[in-house]
């Protein structure tokens, strides 16, 4: 991923146009015509070899005719000369174009190669950046830009919207025309053969600009990047998308049960949802998710009070509510002796608070007060319908006076048309979420709350889960490797166990017998009752075609299911071949409930796990939730809330709750697993029983894979590899590890052990205390492009203290990397910051980071001394008492022996 040169490409001081036109309707002409109206305020400069002036400006005929190298080039060419044009320009200095041509992908050149493929090769010494090719082009208001062919400009705005589809984008302009939205920035992707989302969202991140991140995704190529700038970006502001494409075509031809049912889409929601974005199903629905995200206030809970004029909207919006599985609170008894005071006596006296249609403004003021006090309130929904009695514009006024003053969110919904305009004009300008009709209101609600869902998983911080787990992952892989070796990838059933029981997941005794007679003498050994199954490699579910037998109560019925079976397989799949069976004990555990876990790969996020509703009518039931590793406690859990069966899981009436944390362990193991053995590339638990005894898997299958370019992991996992044990001066036991989301409460406890001297010159400031969020945010790093490794102390039962942490940021062109040090008061002096400034310093430099930077504080005297003694160069930072430290990483060879294998 990288930003590099991307300030070209959105904030041009000069721009060319090559292929710019006098024709009309020519797409030369519509982006000469829009730069000039727009009113670009540098240069602009259109390539025309047949034209003296373009539009009335002087064109040069060449590339290499131009007065200066432009910031940005826009082509409008046909296919076949960009990739000369590219090269030319990168030559003469420019470094960022908009390709606007579409059918470059099924152009060649000479040599065979793409046009879009020579384009892209034309770049490779330059750093030059290609927005397209085939898109609509970009437009920046703010400083009167519109690069693009559209047939709108766009006003300023505090919004940035990013789309693959350039038919989208027109639509959206003109929805935005007449609705009055605004843009920071409007950009149109098109093919992405250069610059994708991930860079674009990169770059808005961190733009001032812009507020709140708008998405139109048709597809995404590079799930890690994606998902990386989206975490990265979704910490600082609202990122809202449309998916198009809900259709699960795909997933039909999966060969497990868990491929059938790990729908692409499916896979994307659970991207959005881990990333901490929220995810809408149209355009009206977008910029009403702005809206609200943009306007209110953080919001804490789920609780809707409603309150209304006129009953009919007081009910469309609570079942509006219903239908979406929130239920309406109760008004607490205070709560309605307040109400009781102030309203007429036919007023609904329950939530929705109808308080009749003659309501003035003051009774607006009274009754908004009284919902707003209540505790069983998170937020409060006014709707008002215009009457011939009261003032609409009136009871807006009295509701902006009353949200000023409240922590808790108001939304309203003024519903009508000419009548209540104004009223709703002045809610906007009051910075009050405003929809058109209670529907649209509550959607809002919903989507704040689907919002702050997602931005909790993002911070919450996850209960420990046992660290000390140690897998038998030599066994696995041997398991695995024996079955690649002899070129088959479907694993048998007690293969399968095997690698399950490596990993701590607990299974059912299974026998492989090859014919019924030895199926007989097996299931006496056992002990009857027996289950009987068939075993093939051609057949992936055994139960669709006859072959298992359960609750086989003695020989004669192991005999003659062992015989039906292989009737059957002969008839309805004459073609399998048979090697045998599997016997194994029947579990009796009455209540226990039948869940799948499973795996399957996606193209473009990599492994995805499933849990959900099991047995044999699995596909029929469809009651799963899919989340991308690697897991936690927190994760887990979310992943089984999110489904229907959970609730059963919970308990009900005298059935106990089932062994919750043994079931979220189980989905951590899976989750391990997958990221130890990349060769699986699908996995089925089916049925995995569970109770309140813990779990047992009774069936399972895992098909294995040789491919070298499997997709890999969307999110990077833990990196155990850059764990470091060693012994300091004093014989103290260390570990130097990355930091984890459960080390949330021991970093507290670290830095309230630290001197305030200390804190101030990490901070450069006095702090009280960090509040959770901001606790979280340091815990939970994404390892792609920050890292914090902390030191703490080993004892023989597991850690103990932290006693410090090293932390770098890396920028996203992995070009330079800020740290920032600290290490427990107490435990200065003992050669800790030094190990693990080393520890650093040797894993930026094992991933390629070209130079690591900080700035210390003046009257840091031992820190200053302390990195200038490890080679660090320093200077004054001008104007500040203070000093940036920075150490070249190319040629750094102290203690070499630090650096690992990264």
């Amino acid at each position: 991923m990288t930003t590099r040169n991307l300030e070209k490409l959105f904030r041009p001081e000069s721009v060319a146009v090559i292929g710019a036109s006098n024709r009309p309707g020519a797409v030369g002409a519509v982006v000469m015509h829009n730069l000039l109206e727009g009113g670009f305020e540098g240069p602009i400069l259109p390539v025309n070899p047949k034209q003296s002036a373009i539009a009335g400006v002087l064109a040069y005929p060449d590339v290499e005719s131009l007065p200066i190298p432009p910031d940005l080039a826009i082509i409008c060419t046909p296919p076949d000369p960009i990739p000369s044009l590219i090269e030319k320009l990168a030559a003469i200095g420019t470094r960022a174009a908009i390709v606007l041509t579409a059918g470059l992908e099924h152009t060649t050149t000479r040599d065979g190669r793409s046009v879009k493929q020579a384009m892209l090769d034309a770049t490779n010494n330059y750093l030059f950046r290609i927005l397209g090719p085939n898109c609509l082009g970009l437009l920046v208001p703010g400083i009167n830009l519109n690069a693009s062919f559209s047939h709108l400009p766009a006003t300023d705005g505090k919004i940035a919207m990013v789309s693959q589809s350039g038919a989208l984008c027109t639509v959206i302009l003109d929805w935005a025309a007449e609705n009055g939205a605004g843009f920071s920035h409007f950009i149109s992707l098109g093919e992405c053969a250069d610059v994708d989302f991930g860079d674009v969202i990169d770059y808005l991140a961190t733009d001032t600009s812009t507020r709140a991140i708008l998405l139109y995704i048709e597809s995404i190529t590079g799930g890690r990047k994606f998902m990386s700038a989206c975490r990265a970006a979704a910490r600082n502001k609202p990122v809202i998308v449309i998916k198009s494409g809900r259709g699960t075509a795909g997933a039909k031809a999966a060969a497990s049960h868990t491929g059938a049912l790990a729908g692409a889409d499916d896979v994307y929601d659970a991207a959005f949802r881990r990333a901490g974005m929220l995810r809408v199903d149209e355009i009206g629905e977008l910029f009403a998710a702005v809206e609200t995200l943009t306007r209110a206030k953080p919001q804490v809970g789920e609780r809707l009070m409603l309150m209304t004029n006129g009953g009919g909207l007081g009910v469309m919006a609570a079942d509006a509510l219903e239908e979406h599985g929130i239920d309406l609170p109760t008004l607490s008894e205070h709560t309605i002796e307040t109400l009781n005071g102030e309203l007429p006596p036919t007023w609904s006296h329950g939530n929705p608070v109808d308080i009749i249609g003659d309501a003035p403004g003051t009774r607006y003021t009274a009754a908004a007060q009284a919902l707003l006090d209540d505790p069983s309130a998170d937020a409060v929904l006014i709707m008002h319908a215009p009457t011939a009695i009261a003032s609409s514009i009136e009871a807006a006024e009295a509701v902006i006076s009353v949200a000023k003053n409240s922590k808790k969110n108001v939304l309203a919904s003024w519903c009508g048309g000419k009548a209540v305009g104004p009223a709703r004009k002045r809610l906007r300008e009051a910075g009050i979420p405003s929809f058109n009709t209670p529907n649209d209101a509550v959607r809002g609600f919903l989507n704040l709350v689907e919002h702050r869902r997602n931005q909790t998983l993002l911070l919450e911080t996850p209960p420990s889960s046992p660290q000390n787990v140690t897998y038998a992952t030599d066994a696995a892989r041997f398991v695995l490797e024996a079955r690649l070796n002899n070129g088959r990838h479907l694993l048998t059933e007690p293969e399968s166990k095997a690698v399950l029981s490596a990993y701590g997941i607990p299974t059912v005794e299974t026998h492989i017998v090859a014919g019924v007679d030895e199926a007989v003498a097996m299931a006496a050994e056992m002990g009857f009752p027996v289950a009987l199954k068939i075993l093939s490699d051609d057949i992936t579910h055994k139960s669709d075609v006859g072959g298992v037998a359960l609750h086989l109560n003695d020989s004669d019925a192991v005999r003659s299911a062992g015989a039906e079976m292989l009737r059957n397989i002969q008839r309805r799949f004459p073609e399998a071949e048979i090697q045998g069976f599997t016997v194994q004990k029947m579990v009796s555990r009455p209540g226990a409930h039948e869940v799948i876990i499973g795996v399957a790969p996606d193209p473009v996020f990599g492994p995805v796990i499933l849990f959900g509703h099991g047995g044999t009518a699995v596909e029929v039931i469809a009651d799963r939730s899919i989340a991308l590793p690697p897991l936690n406690m927190k994760l887990a859990r979310d992943l089984i809330d999110r489904t229907r069966i959970s609730k059963l899981l919970a308990g009900y009436r005298d059935q106990p709750a089932v062994d919750m944390d043994m079931l979220c362990q189980t989905l951590i193991h899976i989750s391990q697993l997958i990221i130890e053995m990349p060769e699986i590339e699908e996995l089925d638990i089916n049925p995995l029983l569970v109770d309140e005894n813990g779990v047992l898997a009774l069936d399972a299958r895992i098909r294995v894979s040789d491919e070298k370019e499997r997709p890999r992991l969307a999110i990077r996992p833990y990196p155990k590899e850059l764990e470091y044990d060693f012994s300091l001066e004093d014989g103290e036991k260390i570990r130097i590890r990355p930091i984890r989301p459960e080390d949330e409460p021991a970093h507290v406890e670290f830095l309230a052990k630290t001197s305030k001297e200390d804190i101030r010159f990490r901070f450069f400031g006095q702090i009280r205390e960090l509040p959770h969020s901001e606790m979280a945010r340091l815990a939970q790093i994404d390892y792609d492009r920050e890292m914090a490794l902390i030191a703490k102390q080993r004892h023989r039962d597991g850690e103990g203290d932290t006693l410090g942490v090293v932390r770098t940021i890396t920028d996203p062109n992995n070009e330079r990397a800020e740290f920032a040090i600290i290490v427990r008061s107490d435990m200065k002096g003992h050669g800790l910051g030094r190990a693990l400034l080393k520890r650093m310093i040797a894993y930026c430099k094992s991933r390629g980071t070209k130079e690591i930077v900080g700035q210390v504080m003046q009257e840091n005297s031992a820190m200053l001394a302390f990195v200038q003694e490890l080679g660090f160069s320093r200077a004054r930072v001008d104007g500040e008492n203070v000093y940036e430290v920075k150490l070249a990483l190319n040629d750094y060879d102290k203690d070499d022996h630090l650096v690992v294998a990264m």
